[in-house]
């Protein structure tokens, strides 16, 4: 009897640690057509990708290739397959809003947190489905720390979403950020968390580091205007030693800092204080991109955006939105000639999520920049500018298998890029 339920026992326990087992990983091999890996300045032709799991275990050539046994095989030989792409600047809690149905204002006065999050959740979706497997979304717009947990919500694989580096409320001053314009003795709810002091500046940095935010975005400039005469007058907000301890802070955590700005001395502020990139940048001067140069910081310009939904060309807020755009692409120019480190953004959310998100890269290439380096700015560069540099932005052994495709060479026609036929992110294929 004894005997039996040891027999017995010793079933269970093997029974058990099989059924407790992991499962093998499963194997993908893509057969891709041209490859644009995201790093290489040429494109590779006829080449196999095997993917392991949730990573890329190789890319070699066809001809000397054969895929391993019981893979699923992709093919994809038809097309140009790139590594899926990175939006820098996006803001996944706002949609375009439309100035005749209350825009920013009931965005955030009529909008719960709740539908926000509905929304953001249909906004990261087209996100994915449009090849953005990464966003570094930079600030909730008075929806608090809801990025965080939409991010959060996308890791446990409730939504589907890209990977997402997540800014959570930015940090503006008194004075230096919407709602505006209502009577003062109204304590209106602002979209951003406003500080005054460093004091203030590291106690809000803390508190958004502590809350999950991957970075601390903050406001260099408010208001902008045309002078007397005829240049873009910036307002700036923070000071540099206000700046300063918000970079300390977050660079202590090893984390960084984003700054928006326009131009001016919110800008001189900005690199002075030490942050690590600035985005939208309309008006740089030859001091700024040499000491951007010298620093090494990031510029992602989000051209875009800036180029519609300008106001009546005979008012004063069409005048700023027409001189915006004219400052607007010199500088991106001029940080591309020199040198300057830029990634790829857009501001969606200020476009409509309906838009396409990769209407950037042709403006980009319009201003000078060559197709393939266009690519690489939201690719490998911002992937390096996210401490993720070999991980994701590339198609290359050991990173992530983010992989999209498309019909046609985006390098003769970089529009081909907004019409995505394939999206796979981190080994599933979730558009075919």
């Amino acid at each position: 009897m004894r005997y039996m339920m040891a027999v017995f026992s010793a079933i269970a326990f093997v029974v058990s640690s099989l059924a407790q087992a992991p499962a093998a990983p499963t194997i993908t091999v893509i057969r891709a057509g041209t490859l644009i890996d995201g790093k290489s300045n040429q494109p590779r032709h006829d080449q196999i990708i095997v993917i392991r799991g949730n990573r890329i275990e190789s890319v070699s050539d066809a001809a000397s290739s054969k895929a391993p046994a019981g893979a699923t095989v992709i093919d994809l030989s038809k097309a140009t397959v790139l590594p899926g792409f990175i939006d820098s600047h996006t803001h996944i809690f706002l949609q375009g809003e439309d100035p005749a149905q209350g825009g920013y204002d009931a965005n955030i006065l009529k909008q719960g947190i709740a539908l926000r999050a509905a929304r953001a959740t249909v906004s990261v979706r087209r996100a994915l489905e449009q090849g953005f497997t990464t966003l570094r979304d930079v600030e909730t717009e008075g929806a608090g720390y809801g990025d965080v947990e939409i991010k959060q919500a996308i890791e446990a694989g409730y939504i589907p979403g890209p990977r997402l580096f997540v800014a959570t409320r930015a940090i503006s001053t008194t004075g230096g950020y919407p709602l505006e314009d209502y009577a003062p003795e109204l304590d209106m709810p602002k979209g951003a968390q406003l500080i005054d002091g460093p004091v203030e500046a590291r106690k809000a940095a803390r508190e958004q580091l502590d809350h999950g935010a991957d970075w601390i975005k903050v406001y260099m400039t408010h208001r902008s205007w045309v002078g007397k005469n005829g240049e873009l007058v910036s307002q700036p907000t923070l000071t540099v030693e206000e700046l300063k301890a918000i970079v300390d802070e977050t660079h202590g955590w090893g984390k960084k800092v984003a700054c928006h700005l326009y131009g001016g001395i919110g800008l001189k502020r900005a690199l002075d204080g030490g942050c690590d990139s600035i985005e939208h940048g309309l008006d740089l001067d030859d001091a700024a991109v040499a000491q951007m140069l010298k620093q090494g910081t990031w510029y992602c310009p989000t051209l875009s955006v800036y180029y519609a939904d300008w106001a009546p060309a005979d008012t004063p807020a069409g005048q700023r939105d027409r001189k915006r755009a004219a400052v607007h692409g010199p500088s991106f120019q001029k940080a591309l000639k020199a040198g300057v480190k830029i990634v790829f953004g857009t501001d969606m959310g200020g476009i409509p999520w309906t838009e396409p998100i990769a209407q950037e890269f042709p403006r980009m290439v319009e201003l000078g920049m060559s197709p393939m380096d266009a690519i690489k700015s939201a690719t490998s560069r911002p992937a390096e500018m996210l401490d993720m540099a070999g991980q994701i932005g590339v198609i290359a052994p050991g990173a992530y298998a983010d992989v999209v495709a498309v019909n046609g060479d985006p390098l003769r026609e970089i529009k081909l890029l907004e019409n995505v036929q394939f999206v796979m992110k981190d080994g599933r294929v979730f558009k075919q």
